[in-house]
């Protein structure tokens, strides 16, 4: 192999590399895009808890697959109608017994996700399964989640904005409806 060969050769070898640097590049910084969009300020709350960029958004990333392995449906009517109902009543008690009311919201929040398909018990858990959904209100789902497990030292006006923050994200959970049955045709 001649020299001029070789040199051609090296050169095709560099610019090969080079193009496949730039490639992988501009493919992460797709994929923290896409995460920076799905995720909103989740996103820089992830990688602030892990320290790095490339740690949250790999964890950002396991929170989207196992989201997509879960069964979440949109409650029937009958349903949203009867867990609305529940949520007023809640609301109405928040009058005369805030503290309980926080507590009967909470829970009622978890039989929501529960029967909508996301997995309860753990919270963290349950927070990060929400994030995927409910981005733009899961930093807040969790503050409010931290009031109502420590009511009993929250003031007044913090139980009223975990109330708020919690009926956002119960509005948003109920909202979506199931599709309608098609009514069969007698022949």
């Amino acid at each position: 192999m001649t020299s001029d060969s070789q040199a051609i050769l090296i050169a095709v070898i560099l610019i090969a590399l080079v193009v496949v640097i730039v490639a992988v590049v501009v493919a992460q910084r797709r994929r923290s895009e896409h995460l920076r969009e799905r995720f909103g300020p989740e996103y820089d709350r992830a990688v602030q808890d892990a320290g790095d960029r490339r740690h949250a958004e790999t964890e950002l990333r396991q929170r989207e697959r196992r989201r997509e392995k879960l069964d979440i449906r949109p409650l029937p009517d009958a349903q949203r109608d009867r867990y609305t109902t529940e949520w007023k009543a809640t609301q109405a008690q928040f009058v005369d017994d805030p503290r309980g009311a926080l507590a009967k919201a909470d829970g009622l929040l978890g039989e929501v996700m529960e029967a909508r398909g996301y997995p309860t018990g753990d919270f963290d858990q349950q927070a990060a399964d929400l994030s995927v959904d409910y981005a733009s209100v899961v930093s807040d789902y969790r503050r409010a989640h931290a009031i109502a497990a420590n009511s009993s030292r929250a003031s007044t006006e913090d139980l009223r904005s975990a109330m708020v923050i919690y009926r956002s994200l119960f509005d948003r959970l109920v909202a979506e409806r199931a599709p309608r049955e098609p009514v069969s045709q007698r022949s």
